[in-house]
């Protein structure tokens, strides 16, 4: 019988982690503390999201971490490989019957990889990594964003960003789940409908979790995708449209690839741990986003310089439980009763938590919630002397353009 006096009220727990789901590449790696989640709830801390104070634990390390930093070159190209694999095969498949099956498999096989590529160069792009300018990279990300079918790439970054200077703020992070979507998606049936579907609610929560405000470069991202929506109906027919809306949709269903988006942030084996990495295969067709912890830590650091920063600093990442397959992570998700949307750490917005201390006429504590690079940089520069030179607008601050590039 479990001791409930452990669980801080909680009146159900979920059932104990007899199977390890994750595992740290360092052998003598000290074993976590584990504590049962609620499955009627969500995880809710009180701490600061960890990946400030790793990153400012590796600058002072290893300062040459910051020598990573800056745009790929290669990025572009292999972006317009993908487009142009896609629009090549649109057009193999512009006689076929959307509904026969080599049109299906294609749709999957081909389509649904590419367009997860896609997914994740606009994803790498919106951390202005694959060019130095802004504007370069947002009309690179509307040029990426085409065999998608729907224009989402300018949307994305705003709410990327927030991910990334909110981690786990309710309200604010629009990757975690909803309370709706925990009490309805619970069992079994509901986490595989949400694994088959999640394409759409990372397409639809944020609407209803945090609008935002329309800019000329939303206008810009919808008019090209629909001119280029047009065209292809156009002059190749209706068909090559289904193709790539049938392969986005793959991308973020049951997809080997699409295991990355549970594997980043759920929690797994009754651990706190808020970001986990996948180090294999599957990384060479995704940008290595697997390296996410690494990602988090250092968004300026682009693709291919990621795997780099975990051999540079194998004592801060060598001792954190990783993911060993993205698809083993869906099927886990599903079946593992101890698995589901209720595995996510939140926090209170800061509105509600100043709005808290104030009632109770306390002044709270700040937690940072930016995870600002540049901050951190530069207390690094301070404290080694370092000559590098760094700009002072970072990923997560770009309002010093934004009026002039809007």
């Amino acid at each position: 019988m479990a001791d409930f006096s452990l669980y801080g009220g909680a009146e159900t727990v979920s059932p104990p982690h007899t199977v390890r789901r994750t595992r740290a590449a360092d052998p003598n790696a000290p074993e976590p503390i584990r504590v049962p989640l609620d499955p009627n709830d969500f995880l809710w801390l009180m701490t600061e999201e960890p990946h400030r104070s790793r990153r400012a634990a590796i600058l002072k390390a290893h300062p040459e971490v910051t020598k990573l930093m800056g745009h790929e070159p290669l990025t572009k190209y292999v972006v317009g490989a993908v487009v142009a694999i896609q629009l090549t095969t649109l057009w193999a498949l512009r006689r076929s019957n959307p509904l026969s099956l080599p049109f299906v498999l294609a749709a999957y096989a081909i389509g649904g990889t590419a367009n997860h590529n896609l997914f994740l160069a606009i994803h790498e792009i919106t951390h202005n990594l694959a060019f130095k300018g802004i504007a370069a990279n947002k009309w690179f990300a509307i040029f990426a964003n085409l065999p998608i079918g729907i224009p989402y790439a300018t949307t994305f970054k705003k709410y990327h960003i927030d991910h990334h200077k909110q981690l786990g703020e309710d309200g604010v992070d629009t990757d975690l789940p909803t309370s709706l979507e925990l009490a309805l998606l619970r069992n079994v049936a509901g986490k595989a409908f949400f694994c088959t579907f999640q394409i759409l609610f990372y397409a639809l929560r944020p609407g209803f979790v945090k609008s935002q405000r329309i800019t000329s470069w939303h206008i810009k991202n919808i008019l090209v995708q629909l001119l280029f929506d047009y065209l292809i109906v156009t002059y190749v027919g209706y068909r090559a449209l289904t193709y790539l809306i049938l392969s986005s949709f793959f991308a973020g269903s049951l997809h080997p690839c699409a295991g990355h988006f549970i594997a980043e942030h759920y929690l797994w084996d009754g651990l706190e741990q808020e970001t986990y990495s996948y180090y294999g295969p599957l990384n060479l067709l995704a940008y290595n986003v697997g390296y996410h912890n690494e990602h988090h830590d250092f968004p300026s650091i682009p693709w291919t310089r990621l795997p780099r920063l975990k051999a540079i600093a194998p004592e801060f990442y060598d001792t954190l439980p990783s993911h060993p397959s993205w698809p083993l992570v869906i099927w886990n998700f599903i079946f593992d009763p101890a698995a589901g949307l209720h595995a996510r750490a939140k926090r209170l917005s800061a509105e509600l938590r100043h709005s808290s201390a104030a009632r109770k006429g306390s002044v709270e504590p700040p937690i940072s919630t930016h995870g600002s690079e540049t901050e951190e940089i530069l207390l690094s520069k301070s404290e080694t002397g370092s000559s590098r030179s760094l700009s002072p607008v970072t990923d997560f601050d770009d309002t010093a353009s934004r009026t002039k590039e809007e």
